[in-house]
């Protein structure tokens, strides 16, 4: 079975944000384990809305590298306990509602982007999420923004 692991370079980069990664693909970054299979991960990416070659740019930025059975001992030496599911719906709530404020507020969704960066945990975010979605009607359609709202939540049900 093919998985991922952090390097050191991407355990730096969790807690340094050198390269500046997107909010999709940081989240799919804090998500690669050493545990996860790498259909289980794409998996993950698409739920954020990464790219389909995310984990491929995270492998050539040197953050991550192949683990198990197949990769060299020093990436499965390096493989992580895996994130607990609090964590995984924290990561894909914040990331989705990152996503919809860029995606349909732009600009004008930078102090909501701000305040979800600040959420500490899924509660806050599951708090924050109707103010989003009420500048997400504004900005589209009230039945667009209750649709995006429906997604949103039972993606982290």
């Amino acid at each position: 079975m093919a998985t991922y692991g952090k390097t050191d370079l991407g355990r730096a980069e969790v807690g340094q944000r050198q390269h500046k990664l997107a909010s999709p693909v940081r989240s799919l970054l804090l998500l690669v384990d050493g545990q996860r299979d790498l259909a289980t991960l794409r998996r993950f990416a698409a739920s954020l809305h990464a790219p389909g070659d995310a984990l491929e740019q995270l492998q050539a930025l040197g953050l991550i590298a192949m683990a198990g059975p197949d990769a060299p001992r020093t990436a499965a030496a390096n493989a992580e306990p895996a994130p607990s599911d609090a964590a995984i719906r924290f990561i894909t709530l914040s990331g989705l509602m990152s996503e919809g404020v860029r995606s349909y507020l732009g600009m004008r969704g930078f102090m909501t982007q701000l305040r979800i960066e600040r959420c500490a945990d899924i509660d806050d975010l599951l708090q924050l999420l109707p103010e989003v979605s009420a500048a997400v009607a504004k900005a589209r359609s009230p039945e667009f923004a209750q649709q995006w709202e429906s997604i949103v939540r039972s993606s982290v049900a």
